[in-house]
Protein backbone atom coordinates (compact mmCIF):
# COMPACT_ATOMS: atom_id res chain seq x y z
CA UNK A 1 0.00 0.00 0.00
CA UNK A 2 3.03 2.52 0.45
CA UNK A 3 4.34 1.56 -2.73
CA UNK A 4 0.91 1.91 -4.54
CA UNK A 5 1.07 5.70 -2.63
CA UNK A 6 4.09 6.64 -3.74
CA UNK A 7 3.20 5.95 -7.14
CA UNK A 8 0.45 8.39 -6.69
CA UNK A 9 2.27 10.91 -5.43
CA UNK A 10 4.72 10.93 -8.49
CA UNK A 11 2.08 10.93 -10.87
CA UNK A 12 0.54 14.17 -8.81
CA UNK A 13 3.54 15.78 -9.27
CA UNK A 14 4.12 14.91 -12.80
CA UNK A 15 1.14 17.03 -13.48
CA UNK A 16 1.77 19.59 -11.12
CA UNK A 17 4.80 20.70 -12.94
CA UNK A 18 2.28 21.24 -16.36
CA UNK A 19 1.39 24.27 -14.25
CA UNK A 20 3.28 27.36 -14.56
CA UNK A 21 2.10 28.26 -10.80
CA UNK A 22 4.53 25.57 -9.27
CA UNK A 23 7.38 27.06 -10.70
CA UNK A 24 8.32 29.13 -7.00
CA UNK A 25 7.95 25.21 -5.99
CA UNK A 26 10.46 23.97 -8.66
CA UNK A 27 12.98 23.11 -6.15
CA UNK A 28 10.73 21.41 -3.59
CA UNK A 29 9.53 19.57 -6.32
CA UNK A 30 13.02 18.29 -7.34
CA UNK A 31 13.76 17.37 -3.90
CA UNK A 32 10.50 14.90 -3.70
CA UNK A 33 11.20 13.72 -7.17
CA UNK A 34 14.54 12.48 -6.33
CA UNK A 35 13.07 10.63 -2.87
CA UNK A 36 10.47 9.28 -5.33
CA UNK A 37 13.44 7.74 -7.55
CA UNK A 38 15.29 6.87 -4.34
CA UNK A 39 13.05 4.79 -2.88
CA UNK A 40 11.68 3.59 -6.02
CA UNK A 41 15.55 2.58 -6.48
CA UNK A 42 15.71 0.84 -3.31
CA UNK A 43 12.28 -1.28 -3.14
CA UNK A 44 13.83 -2.95 -6.47
CA UNK A 45 16.90 -3.78 -4.80
CA UNK A 46 14.94 -5.27 -1.89
CA UNK A 47 13.18 -7.16 -4.19
CA UNK A 48 15.85 -8.60 -6.10
CA UNK A 49 18.25 -9.29 -3.08
CA UNK A 50 15.00 -11.45 -1.73
CA UNK A 51 14.92 -13.23 -5.06
CA UNK A 52 17.01 -16.62 -3.90
CA UNK A 53 17.84 -16.74 -8.12
CA UNK A 54 18.22 -13.43 -9.87
CA UNK A 55 17.63 -15.18 -12.46
CA UNK A 56 14.70 -16.00 -11.75
CA UNK A 57 13.64 -12.25 -10.88
CA UNK A 58 14.09 -11.12 -14.18
CA UNK A 59 12.37 -14.47 -16.55
CA UNK A 60 8.70 -12.84 -15.00
CA UNK A 61 7.73 -9.95 -17.40
CA UNK A 62 6.38 -7.31 -14.77
CA UNK A 63 9.50 -7.66 -12.77
CA UNK A 64 11.46 -6.52 -15.69
CA UNK A 65 8.72 -4.04 -16.44
CA UNK A 66 9.67 -2.32 -12.71
CA UNK A 67 13.33 -2.77 -13.35
CA UNK A 68 13.13 -0.48 -16.55
CA UNK A 69 10.74 2.19 -15.20
CA UNK A 70 12.75 2.60 -12.15
CA UNK A 71 16.29 2.57 -14.60
CA UNK A 72 14.75 5.40 -16.81
CA UNK A 73 14.54 7.15 -13.95
CA UNK A 74 17.88 7.43 -13.15
CA UNK A 75 18.56 9.58 -16.05
CA UNK A 76 19.67 13.04 -14.06
CA UNK A 77 17.21 16.20 -15.00
CA UNK A 78 19.51 18.95 -14.96
CA UNK A 79 21.26 18.36 -17.66
CA UNK A 80 19.62 20.65 -20.57
CA UNK A 81 19.97 17.82 -23.24
CA UNK A 82 18.16 15.20 -21.32
CA UNK A 83 15.48 16.94 -19.23
CA UNK A 84 13.08 16.59 -21.85
CA UNK A 85 13.84 12.84 -22.16
CA UNK A 86 14.07 12.28 -18.58
CA UNK A 87 10.82 13.99 -17.84
CA UNK A 88 9.15 11.30 -20.56
CA UNK A 89 10.31 8.80 -19.11
CA UNK A 90 8.99 9.61 -15.62
CA UNK A 91 5.66 10.31 -16.36
CA UNK A 92 5.34 6.11 -17.04
CA UNK A 93 6.57 5.52 -13.33
CA UNK A 94 2.39 5.88 -13.33
CA UNK A 95 2.14 2.15 -15.16
CA UNK A 96 3.83 0.71 -12.01
CA UNK A 97 0.34 0.94 -10.46
CA UNK A 98 -0.58 -1.96 -12.86
CA UNK A 99 2.21 -4.29 -11.75
CA UNK A 100 1.24 -3.24 -8.06
CA UNK A 101 -2.81 -4.33 -8.66
CA UNK A 102 -3.35 -7.71 -9.18
CA UNK A 103 -6.27 -6.67 -10.86
CA UNK A 104 -5.23 -3.83 -13.30
CA UNK A 105 -2.37 -6.87 -14.24
CA UNK A 106 -5.42 -9.15 -15.54
CA UNK A 107 -6.90 -6.31 -17.05
CA UNK A 108 -3.70 -5.79 -19.18
CA UNK A 109 -3.43 -9.58 -19.26
CA UNK A 110 -6.73 -10.05 -21.07
CA UNK A 111 -6.31 -6.65 -23.59
CA UNK A 112 -2.64 -8.07 -24.55
CA UNK A 113 -4.33 -11.93 -25.13
CA UNK A 114 -7.17 -10.21 -27.09
CA UNK A 115 -4.94 -8.34 -29.74
CA UNK A 116 -4.84 -11.17 -32.13
CA UNK A 117 -8.25 -11.86 -31.96
CA UNK A 118 -9.35 -8.25 -32.38
CA UNK A 119 -6.96 -7.85 -35.21
CA UNK A 120 -8.77 -10.04 -37.42
CA UNK A 121 -12.20 -7.68 -36.57
CA UNK A 122 -10.03 -4.83 -37.50
CA UNK A 123 -8.89 -6.20 -40.58
CA UNK A 124 -12.63 -7.14 -41.51
CA UNK A 125 -13.60 -2.89 -39.87
CA UNK A 126 -10.31 -2.24 -42.86
CA UNK A 127 -11.91 -3.82 -45.53
CA UNK A 128 -15.50 -2.49 -44.97
CA UNK A 129 -14.13 0.96 -44.75
CA UNK A 130 -12.33 0.52 -48.08
CA UNK A 131 -15.24 -0.81 -49.78
CA UNK A 132 -17.91 2.24 -48.44
CA UNK A 133 -14.72 4.52 -48.77
CA UNK A 134 -14.39 3.65 -52.65
CA UNK A 135 -18.35 4.20 -53.06
CA UNK A 136 -18.55 7.47 -51.13
CA UNK A 137 -15.39 8.78 -53.39
CA UNK A 138 -17.27 7.64 -56.68
CA UNK A 139 -20.23 9.10 -55.82
CA UNK A 140 -20.46 12.40 -53.14
CA UNK A 141 -17.11 13.28 -55.27
CA UNK A 142 -18.83 16.42 -57.15
CA UNK A 143 -20.36 17.34 -53.06
CA UNK A 144 -17.64 18.42 -51.44
CA UNK A 145 -13.64 17.22 -52.31
CA UNK A 146 -12.52 18.01 -49.28
CA UNK A 147 -14.34 15.05 -47.87
CA UNK A 148 -15.01 12.92 -50.73
CA UNK A 149 -12.17 13.62 -53.24
CA UNK A 150 -10.46 10.57 -52.80
CA UNK A 151 -10.33 7.16 -51.18
CA UNK A 152 -8.00 7.97 -48.51
CA UNK A 153 -10.03 11.24 -47.96
CA UNK A 154 -13.44 9.02 -48.09
CA UNK A 155 -11.34 7.05 -45.26
CA UNK A 156 -10.80 9.84 -43.01
CA UNK A 157 -14.59 11.28 -43.18
CA UNK A 158 -16.24 7.56 -42.83
CA UNK A 159 -13.98 7.07 -39.54
CA UNK A 160 -15.16 10.70 -38.26
CA UNK A 161 -18.88 9.67 -38.99
CA UNK A 162 -18.25 6.43 -37.16
CA UNK A 163 -17.24 8.48 -34.37
CA UNK A 164 -20.46 9.97 -34.40
CA UNK A 165 -18.49 13.26 -34.19
CA UNK A 166 -20.83 16.29 -35.96
CA UNK A 167 -20.94 13.65 -38.55
CA UNK A 168 -24.92 14.70 -39.57
CA UNK A 169 -24.66 17.91 -39.71
CA UNK A 170 -20.91 17.99 -41.34
CA UNK A 171 -21.22 15.14 -43.49
CA UNK A 172 -24.54 13.40 -44.31
CA UNK A 173 -27.17 16.75 -44.79
CA UNK A 174 -24.96 18.47 -47.14
CA UNK A 175 -24.99 15.11 -49.01
CA UNK A 176 -28.29 14.63 -48.54
CA UNK A 177 -29.20 17.77 -50.26
CA UNK A 178 -27.75 16.00 -53.73
CA UNK A 179 -28.96 12.97 -53.30
CA UNK A 180 -31.32 12.59 -50.69
CA UNK A 181 -31.04 8.59 -50.19
CA UNK A 182 -27.81 8.80 -49.06
CA UNK A 183 -28.87 8.32 -45.57
CA UNK A 184 -29.09 4.78 -46.37
CA UNK A 185 -25.16 4.67 -47.12
CA UNK A 186 -24.56 6.49 -43.98
CA UNK A 187 -26.75 4.37 -41.41
CA UNK A 188 -25.65 1.09 -43.11
CA UNK A 189 -22.53 1.64 -42.51
CA UNK A 190 -23.16 3.05 -39.21
CA UNK A 191 -25.37 0.06 -38.29
CA UNK A 192 -21.84 -1.98 -39.54
CA UNK A 193 -19.45 -0.16 -37.47
CA UNK A 194 -21.23 0.92 -34.47
CA UNK A 195 -23.18 -2.26 -33.69
CA UNK A 196 -21.63 -5.11 -34.95
CA UNK A 197 -17.59 -4.52 -35.03
CA UNK A 198 -17.75 -2.72 -31.65
CA UNK A 199 -19.62 -5.03 -30.03
CA UNK A 200 -17.47 -7.69 -31.31
CA UNK A 201 -14.26 -5.77 -30.53
CA UNK A 202 -16.47 -5.73 -26.38
CA UNK A 203 -17.26 -9.42 -26.78
CA UNK A 204 -13.72 -10.66 -27.33
CA UNK A 205 -12.04 -8.89 -24.72
CA UNK A 206 -15.03 -10.03 -22.10
CA UNK A 207 -14.85 -13.28 -23.01
CA UNK A 208 -10.69 -13.26 -22.56
CA UNK A 209 -11.29 -11.32 -19.35
CA UNK A 210 -13.17 -14.49 -18.14
CA UNK A 211 -11.20 -16.62 -18.90
CA UNK A 212 -7.92 -15.20 -17.16
CA UNK A 213 -10.36 -14.90 -14.70
CA UNK A 214 -11.37 -18.29 -14.51
CA UNK A 215 -7.20 -19.28 -14.70
CA UNK A 216 -6.14 -17.46 -11.60
CA UNK A 217 -9.34 -18.87 -9.56
CA UNK A 218 -8.33 -22.11 -10.84
CA UNK A 219 -4.83 -21.08 -10.17
CA UNK A 220 -5.42 -20.15 -6.73
CA UNK A 221 -7.50 -23.14 -6.06
CA UNK A 222 -4.96 -25.37 -7.11
CA UNK A 223 -2.80 -23.41 -4.94
CA UNK A 224 -4.88 -23.97 -1.60
CA UNK A 225 -4.85 -27.70 -2.43
CA UNK A 226 -1.70 -27.87 -2.73
CA UNK A 227 -1.16 -26.80 0.22
CA UNK A 228 -3.89 -28.67 1.93
CA UNK A 229 -1.64 -31.59 0.86
CA UNK A 230 1.70 -30.57 2.03
CA UNK A 231 -0.35 -29.50 5.76
CA UNK A 232 -1.37 -33.56 5.37
CA UNK A 233 1.66 -34.91 4.67
CA UNK A 234 3.46 -32.80 7.48
CA UNK A 235 0.75 -34.15 9.51
CA UNK A 236 1.21 -37.72 8.51
CA UNK A 237 5.26 -36.90 8.91
CA UNK A 238 4.86 -35.86 12.86
CA UNK A 239 2.48 -39.01 13.44
CA UNK A 240 4.79 -41.33 12.03
CA UNK A 241 7.41 -39.69 13.61
CA UNK A 242 5.56 -40.11 17.30
CA UNK A 243 4.52 -43.59 16.41
CA UNK A 244 8.10 -44.36 15.98
CA UNK A 245 9.02 -42.73 19.23
CA UNK A 246 6.33 -44.52 20.87
CA UNK A 247 7.42 -48.05 20.08
CA UNK A 248 10.73 -47.21 20.79
CA UNK A 249 9.24 -45.89 24.49
CA UNK A 250 7.48 -49.16 25.08
CA UNK A 251 10.78 -51.45 23.19
CA UNK A 252 12.64 -50.92 26.78
CA UNK A 253 10.01 -50.80 29.10
CA UNK A 254 8.71 -54.11 27.72
CA UNK A 255 12.58 -55.63 28.03
CA UNK A 256 12.89 -54.64 31.50
CA UNK A 257 9.23 -56.21 32.64
CA UNK A 258 10.39 -59.20 31.17
CA UNK A 259 13.74 -59.31 32.73
CA UNK A 260 12.28 -58.68 35.95
CA UNK A 261 9.68 -61.31 35.79
CA UNK A 262 12.53 -63.86 35.21
CA UNK A 263 13.98 -62.47 38.23
CA UNK A 264 10.74 -63.08 40.02
CA UNK A 265 10.87 -66.86 38.50
CA UNK A 266 14.24 -67.57 39.45
CA UNK A 267 13.27 -67.05 42.95
CA UNK A 268 10.21 -68.62 43.16
CA UNK A 269 12.09 -71.49 42.22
Amino acid sequence: MGVISIIVISALMIGAKTYEETTRFEQWLLYLDVAVTVFFLIEILIRMAAEPNLLRFFKRGWNVFDFLIVTASLIPMDDSEMVLLARLLRIFRVLRLVSMIPELRMLLAALVKSIPRMGYVVLLMFIIFYIYGAIGSFLFNDVDEQLWGNISLAMLTLFQVATFESWATAVMYPVMEDYPYSWIFFLTFIFLNAFIFLNMMIGIVLDVMQKESAQIELESGEGEVAEMHGLRDDVRALQAQLDRMEAAWKTPAAQDSGQDRGQDGGKES
